[in-house]
């Protein structure tokens, strides 16, 4: 993971505001053209990946006609203050304030456009808290989940927990924050994120900081949002197993949603993992797919991979 996040971006820096004044900072991708409106996507980034990483996919979706804006929460990156020994950020400030101020930033660049939000692990649990995902056409997740560790891979089960569970929030009380950069982890993280994946339980609303919401808030969040769901899982994804991501997706009751199983092979390669999703080298096999249930809402006949009934839809049937 040392290598996520640094490459070069292309898109033009953009700095705004969150609602509680904390600056944060990103890239645009913008087309010129005033008299055609193009849907715009936001990309909500995975717990300490620099925005940076999603710079080569933001370009793909330029290409096909979008406008594209990534981000970096608070504390990460282009959004990182001087000094982030005790800074207080958590996964609610994440979704409740940044993803927010994103999507606002997103819609005033463009009143009126169709609004995409593309997530990537906790991306996919972030949006859920930002009252503007209530206005989103469609969403797409890849590997999204709020790290329960009994919903970790069995295999890596024992060494995910120690990490991140054990040695994590031990380093966070040492230092006032996680210094995960120097140990190749991913980017330095504050110690309030530390805290909330370290204890997160089997219910979001229980397990985290509130932060600016209560747990009643949280859910009704979750709830008015209706878009459809595209939730991309990947069979060699630690994180984002079946039980994971379907504990997510049950928190989006009022939307359609398609859980769409991949396996390396269906790609044509050995591995993917939790992050290789938006690496360049999917540029002509998982990209297509994924701008294309973008533009049209629909997966196409031929798609790979499989879907998977949630639990609730097999509940139903029966």
């Amino acid at each position: 993971m040392d290598s996520v996040g640094r490459e070069p971006c292309s898109g033009t820096p953009v700095r705004f505001a969150a609602g509680d004044g904390t600056p944060l900072g990103g890239f645009l991708w913008r087309h010129a053209a005033a008299d055609r409106v193009c849907p715009i996507a936001v990309i909500a980034p995975a717990t300490s990946v620099r925005c940076r990483y999603y710079a080569r996919f933001a370009s793909f979706l330029s290409e096909a006609g979008f406008d594209v804006l990534t981000f970096d929460y608070r504390g990460i990156g282009e959004s990182r203050p001087i000094n982030l020994r005790g800074f207080k950020a958590g996964w609610v400030d994440w979704g409740a304030h940044d993803v927010e101020a994103a999507l606002d930033f997103a819609m005033r660049l463009s009143p009126g456009a169709p609004l995409d939000i593309v997530a990537h692990s906790i991306g996919g649990v972030a949006l859920g808290l930002a009252p503007s995902a209530a206005r989103a056409r469609r969403i797409l997740t890849v590997g999204s989940q709020f790290a329960h560790w009994r919903d970790y891979a069995p295999a890596q089960r024992r060494a995910m927990v120690l990490r991140w569970h054990v040695l994590m929030p031990l380093l966070a009380r040492l230092c006032g924050y996680v210094p995960a950069r120097r140990l190749g982890w991913m980017e330095d993280t504050p110690a309030g994120v530390a805290r909330d994946w370290s204890c997160m339980g089997p219910c979001f609303e229980e397990s985290v900081s509130p932060g600016p919401l209560g747990k009643i808030d949280i859910l009704q969040r979750f709830a008015a949002i209706h878009a459809p769901i595209l939730a991309i899982g990947l069979d060699d994804d630690p994180f984002g197993t079946v039980p994971a991501i379907e504990r997510l997706l049950a928190y989006f009751p009022a939307g359609a949603r398609t859980h769409l199983r991949l396996a390396p092979g269906d790609l044509g390669v050995e591995e993917i993992g939790h992050f290789a999703a938006f690496h360049d080298r999917f540029r002509s096999s998982l990209w297509p797919l994924m701008r294309d249930w973008l533009l049209a809402g629909t997966l196409a006949g031929a798609h790979p991979g499989r879907i998977l009934p949630l639990p609730d839809q097999v509940a139903e049937k029966r």
